[in-house]
């Protein structure tokens, strides 16, 4: 598949400098930054069906966590004191 893109030639030169820093000539450097873009939008996208699908099941269970606990229970695990994970439980 053939793809013809244009560019303004502010974005050209600098994609040329960014390149030539790389020791890439332009045309790699592009195919690599749309490569790392598709890669990155594929995995918010998986997040974002991981998260559904939990959320989901979280409402069909009617189970989870209230934020405020989370919240607690990272914040000491941030300042390296050992704590009990909070458990899920029906939420009314």
């Amino acid at each position: 598949m053939a793809v013809s893109l244009r560019i303004p030639e502010e974005v050209k030169k600098r994609v040329a400098r960014l390149a030539r820093a790389r020791d890439l000539t332009p045309h790699a450097f592009m195919l690599e930054a749309i490569r790392e873009k598709v890669e990155a939008e594929e995995a918010r996208a998986s997040f974002h069906a991981a998260a559904k699908q939990r959320l989901a099941r979280m409402k069909r269970s009617g189970t989870g966590i209230p934020a405020d606990e989370v919240f607690e229970y990272f914040r000491k695990r941030a300042a390296g004191r050992v704590t009990e994970r909070p458990r899920a439980r029906r939420i009314a």
